[in-house]
């Protein structure tokens, strides 16, 4: 009865897990798409994050939704971990693991936290930045800021270079964490190879995108 319950609790994580994790990946397409016009047209990108900026509905229900999903995402990640550890308490006398799974499986942990320490130094550089400049420092808003602001973020070789790492760690996270979720919530018939081909697809071309526009306003930019 105690192993039936603490099977269901662990599907229930699962599951919950799955959902926010989908929920990220439909935030992340939204921020790609924003910072892609960036590349081909910076009045575009000025006043789409001029309206994600000043929008009611985003700054006061979707952006504290999105934050509190960021992190219960990542703290179920750790649940699961440590449950999934303490379950085998005694280690496999011999253990490969590369037979049996891939690199992103094993350690979505370790691509977790990197990713979540990325997006800490995110809301750093862009959330924290935004609000102190429309609550503290300024009267006047320049709604012509944004572009000069994204692009002097990738002046430095450095700090690209850590930004294109965290969207490859990121891309290997997608590349199992997609599929996974819709494992996780039962979603398994006759489009489920598609939807495989799509997270797949969604891994490599998103997290390499957000690379690409790095590396352009670093080169062409600065």
């Amino acid at each position: 009865m105690a192993n039936s319950a603490l099977l269901k609790s662990s599907i229930a994580k699962k599951v919950a897990m799955a959902l926010s994790g989908l929920f990220l990946i439909t935030f992340l397409s939204l921020h790609f798409f924003i910072n892609l016009t960036s590349v081909f047209s910076p009045d575009f990108f000025n006043e789409a994050s001029q309206f994600m900026g000043y929008n009611p509905l985003i700054q006061f229900v979707m952006q504290p939704v999105l934050i509190a999903g960021v992190v219960f995402h990542f703290v179920m990640g750790m649940v699961l971990e440590l449950q999934n550890r303490n379950a085998r308490p005694i280690g496999y006398a011999k253990y490969n693991g590369a037979a049996n799974s891939s690199w992103a499986s094993r350690n979505m942990i370790i691509s977790g936290l990197v990713v979540l320490a990325f997006l800490g130094l995110h809301f750093y550089d862009f959330w924290v930045q935004e609000i102190t400049y429309k609550y503290i420092e300024s009267n006047v808003i320049d709604e012509t800021r944004y572009y000069p602001e994204l692009v002097a973020k990738f002046e430095s070789p450095i700090r690209t270079g850590l930004y294109a790492i965290s969207f490859v760690l990121l891309s290997l996270h997608l590349w199992h964490g997609f599929n996974s979720s819709f494992q996780s919530v039962g979603f398994n018939n006759k489009y489920s190879k598609g939807l495989h081909k799509l997270g797949y697809a969604f891994a490599i071309v998103v997290p390499f995108g957000f690379i690409f526009i790095a590396l352009f306003h670093h080169f062409f930019n600065n």
